[in-house]
């Protein structure tokens, strides 16, 4: 029978790339996301390579549609807890409420609504594995970024706290933490800004979301005994939050 893995957020970006890593893995993926034509694609894309894929459309922010999607799933074998996003990059005092709540709703009650549901099924089961996708930013706040340097050091002490709860029922936790990734995520965070989005990996060869897939996917393929607590993953040009060297053009 063949591991199953649910990914959150697979419609893009390390999602979508983490999806058809492990389906090429030998997983059976359930992806979710919100944009039900990109998870169709998704699937079928999978399934013309020979692998096995399922989806789910419903948005994590909403516990009622997790819960209503979620509980009626019999095992999972691994849980890549990938939904989140940045809005906006203002000082505290220009900061948008609206990208505010997206932010804290997706990134921290998103993931903990999905974990809630998914490690009973997991502790029952006496194995599992849940993967936090979580940021540099979780413990290197920088400026215009509060929030979402929030909610990223939320999912630091979330996977740390994670890890010694299910520590006994003997399910793994990791918590990988990129630093720069070109996927869509400046984009979301500028709100379709693409000009303004391309300038931050400017001079810079960023991370791609296969790159991060292709650590998710070593970290599920330990031996029992192994576990990767926490993984930072960075471009070779960047070294932290403040510190990237730009190639001039």
């Amino acid at each position: 029978m063949k591991k199953l893995a649910l990914i959150t957020g697979a419609t893009s970006g390390i999602g979508r790339a983490t999806a058809l890593r492990l389906a090429e893995a030998g997983y059976a993926i359930i992806a979710t996301g919100r944009r039900a034509e990109r998870l169709a694609s998704l699937k079928a894309e999978i399934e013309a390579a020979g692998g096995s894929c399922s989806t789910l459309t419903f948005d994590v922010r909403s516990e009622e549609e997790v819960r209503r999607h979620l509980e009626p799933l019999e095992r999972v074998d691994l849980l890549v807890n990938n939904a989140g996003l940045a809005a906006g990059l203002e000082h505290i005092d220009r900061g948008d409420t609206r990208d505010w709540d997206a932010m804290i709703d997706t990134n921290i009650k998103g993931l903990l609504y999905v974990t809630r549901v998914i490690t009973p099924k997991m502790v029952a089961a006496g194995t599992g594995h849940v993967i936090n996708l979580g940021s540099i930013a979780g413990t290197e706040p920088y400026e215009n970024g509060a929030v979402y340097c929030a909610t990223k050091h939320a999912v630091h002490a979330i996977s740390q706290s994670m890890r010694a709860d299910l520590l006994s029922a003997g399910i793994k936790v990791t918590e990988i933490r990129p630093g720069m990734v070109e996927t869509e995520f400046s984009e979301v965070r500028f709100h379709g800004d693409r000009e303004r989005a391309a300038a931050v990996y400017e001079g810079v060869e960023p991370l791609t979301g296969a790159d991060i897939a292709e650590a998710i996917a070593w970290v599920a393929q330990l031996p029992t005994h192994m576990n990767v607590n926490e993984m930072v993953l960075m471009p070779s040009q960047q070294a932290g939050s403040y510190y990237t060297y730009r190639k001039k053009q």
